[in-house]
This record gives C-alpha cells, structure tokens and sequence, in this order.
C-alpha cells in the first residue's frame, strides 16, 4: 500500500451538519450535511471562479452549495437548475451556509499570521 493510499484510509469521512432556520419549517431549522472540502473540491471551483479562496464570489459560494450540501440520506439537496434559486436569497444566508460548509478552514494568510 502506497503512502498516499495509507493516508486515504485514514481519512475522516464524517460529515458535517449544519443548521439553515431560515429554510426550515415548523420552527424547526433545515438540517443539511456536508463531506469535508477537499483539494480537489477546490480545484474544481477555481477552474470556474478564479481565485475562488481569495475572492469568493456570490456565485461561487453558490456552486460550494451545490456541490457538498446532501440531505440526511446522502443525496444531492441541490442541482444546478436549483442554482437561480439559491441566487435569489439573502447573501447572509448563502454566505454563513458556505462558511459552515468551510468549518475550521482558515485561509494561508491567517496561518501565516499564527
């Protein structure tokens, strides 16, 4: 087994739940899941929105959505043709959902500084 493939297996594959009470009913808030953000994840999003980690865009915070939000199952909670939607709320929510999605991700310049 390769070193990198000995790091994969280690890999914590627990996901993430984060709370929406603005999407949610019944005073109950919408519960959503998200995978770690990996490299790859990254790389993706920066192929379509440059400089994505330093330059977050409306836009891209939106793709972040709908690429790692799933429900409690497992599947997808978001496709692209729900993207005119999501563009259609309050930038605070899609921005505090995208940085939960983040977590504890800081960026270079704020490791830097530590």
């Amino acid at each position: 087994m390769s070193l990198g493939e000995q790091i994969a297996s280690r890999r914590i594959k627990e996901k993430r739940t984060i709370e929406v009470p603005e999407w949610g009913e019944d005073n109950s808030p919408l519960i959503l899941y998200a995978s770690a953000i990996t490299a790859g994840d990254i790389n993706k999003l920066q192929r379509k929105h440059k400089n994505f980690l330093n330059d977050m865009t409306v836009d891209g915070m939106v793709d972040l959505i709908i690429m790692k939000a799933e429900t409690k199952d497992g599947e997808k909670a978001f496709t692209l043709s729900d993207k005119p939607f999501l563009m259609s709320e309050q930038v605070s929510i899609i921005a505090e959902l995208s940085a939960k999605m983040f977590g504890d991700i800081v960026s270079l310049e704020e490791q830097e500084k530590n």
